[in-house]
């Protein structure tokens, strides 16, 4: 049965969309982000020859510039508060090879800022390096050996390195997580603001440019974020602060999608939160220099029990067949770093972008974000020994970064909804439950852009089953439309919500161009499960 909505689409009520908040994350070390990712020596798909190119997937790179990537941030993470940048330069085979204590791994550095600044230059992105905030010294060098014009042993090793020319990276992190005991350097808030503003200090005596992404923390009962805004909230750029969701992949993992596509609201309230108390806090301390938020890690992790065999890679894309019958499915769980993004991460995913434009006119605004992680690790490209593929969520930042306006509108929507527990993160309580918190979940969720002329209006259909029908109105007239639509959509073809893309089925999830169509009395049937973007020129 079809159910019928509203769309009103204001146009006097306008804020722009910073293009950062469709920025990306890779990480070293980590579940095939790199070696094996966007760099793999002596592999027939990657660039042979001499200097930093050298074993970059060249098919990894045509799938990012394809897309096109504003901002990716590197090498962590995690991986950022234990790494020394000197040992990932010069000569590959001198480098020397770390036991790395973020993830357990060995790490090779044969991939390191030379060869990130070259993939960035090849991508055509702007590199985001993140530094452990360890050490001041170091993290000087590091701006040195990357943004210095003049003639210095660091400059002369950059020349010797193939780049004679500094490479002029403007966004740099001030430490990662800084107030977790899973880092190294974990410190209290106090003691890291006093770090961070030294950093920046003298970062900045090198390249007075650059631009500053501080630790913050959404959670402020230990007062994290009101002692770094008031030791160095005039030197900062961004605070920075993280979400992930969760969803538990059982043998009926289609039940979890309700589950699933409702993350974005808690997302939404998250970043409504925080604006309000960095906004407010930044009044308290008297600090004016604009300042913006940067979701500099996110994503919606895939979680199974501990006791199913451990997840490999499949040559195909995803994770390799497992015999999980009979295996105890108990209260712990692990993330499953090999599994693939979904139908319905698609639509998280774009639910989550719904309510960063809707976030776009705040006093703080989020200004960046970086979804964890790019390549591989539940990422939006996915590459095997045999090629690269684009993820079911691929097409999500191509519909949103390179179809919709750069100016967001206001839109007052109404339609059926669900009474629904919503999952706040992937915190749990201590029966080991997810902890949730009721809340009414629009069945759908819609944003609207102006760009130029045009008027184009997104729309997520959240329910599993049900096409809605939605009536359109512009400042509350429904004369104020055009009649006809240029019209894509993700989903509509698509009956599994758990559906993926693989190398053998690439585009069993893409985005579906309709063409021009009528929109008669200007309603809409938009299918179940899916995205749909209507453009409406009014020139």
């Amino acid at each position: 049965m079809t159910s019928t909505a509203s769309i009103d689409i204001r146009r006097t009520s306008t804020a722009p969309i910073d293009p950062m908040i469709y920025g990306h994350f890779l990480e070293s070390a980590f579940f095939g982000n790199i070696e094996g990712g966007v760099f793999d020596e002596g592999s027939p798909l990657s660039y042979d020859g001499p200097g930093a190119r050298n074993g970059l997937r060249g098919d990894v790179i045509k799938l990012c510039r394809e897309l096109g990537l504003p901002v990716v941030r590197w090498p962590g993470g995690n991986f950022t508060s234990p790494y020394h940048w000197e040992d990932g330069i010069g000569p590959r085979d001198r480098r020397p090879r770390r036991l790395e204590l973020a993830w357990g791994e060995e790490e090779s550095n044969r991939f390191g800022t030379d060869e990130f600044l070259a993939w960035c230059n090849e991508v055509g992105t702007a590199p985001y390096l993140g530094h452990s905030c360890r050490d001041v010294d170091e993290a000087v060098r590091w701006v040195e050996y990357t943004n210095y014009g003049g003639d210095t042993e660091y400059t002369r090793q950059r020349a010797r390195n193939g780049h004679a020319e500094p490479y002029g990276v403007k966004y740099w992190g001030l430490g990662n997580e800084v107030y977790g005991q899973w880092q190294m350097g974990y410190r209290p808030a106090a003691a890291y603001a006093a770090d961070a503003r030294e950093h920046a200090q003298f970062m900045h005596a090198v390249d007075p440019s650059l631009k500053f992404v501080a630790v913050g923390l959404t959670d402020d009962r230990q007062g994290w974020t009101e002692e770094v805004l008031k030791a160095v909230g005039d030197r900062i750029d961004y605070l920075s602060f993280h979400l992930y969701g969760s969803t538990t992949q059982l043998v009926d993992g289609a039940a979890e999608y309700d589950a699933i596509v409702a993350q974005s609201q808690y997302f939404e309230s998250r970043i409504q939160e925080y604006s309000a108390l960095v906004s407010g806090l930044a009044a308290r301390y008297g600090r004016e220099r604009p300042l913006g938020l940067a979701l500099d890690e996110w994503n919606i992790r895939h979680v199974e029990p501990e006791a199913w065999p451990d997840p490999l890679p499949s040559e195909d894309g995803g994770t390799a067949p497992r015999d999980v019958d009979g295996v105890p499915t108990d209260q712990r769980r692990r993330v499953n770093r090999w599994s693939p993004r979904t139908l319905a991460d698609a639509l998280f995913y774009a639910g989550v972008f719904h309510a960063l434009h809707r976030a776009a006119g705040l006093d703080v605004p989020v200004t960046m974000a970086n979804t964890v992680n790019l390549l591989n690790a539940n990422g939006v490209v996915v590459a095997r020994p045999g090629g690269a593929v684009r993820a079911a969520t691929y097409h999500v930042w191509d519909l949103y970064q390179n179809h919709l306006g750069p100016v967001a509108l206001d839109v007052d929507v109404r339609s059926s909804a669900r009474l629904a527990a919503v999952r706040q993160g992937d915190e749990r309580d201590h029966h080991g439950e997810y902890q949730a918190r009721s809340a009414t979940i629009p069945d759908l969720d819609v944003t609207a852009t102006q760009d130029g002329t045009s008027v184009k209006v997104a729309v997520i259909n959240r329910h599993r089953d049900a096409p809605i029908t939605a009536r359109f109105t512009v400042d509350g007239r429904s004369d104020g439309l055009p009649a006809r639509a240029a019209v894509k959509d993700l989903g509509a073809d698509v009956d599994d919500v758990l559906a993926s893309n693989t190398l053998s089925a690439p585009d069993r999830v893409a985005l579906r161009d309709r063409g021009v169509v009528d929109v008669p009395d200007r309603t809409y049937d938009f299918p179940p499960h899916s995205i749909t973007l209507l453009s409406f020129d009014f020139s």
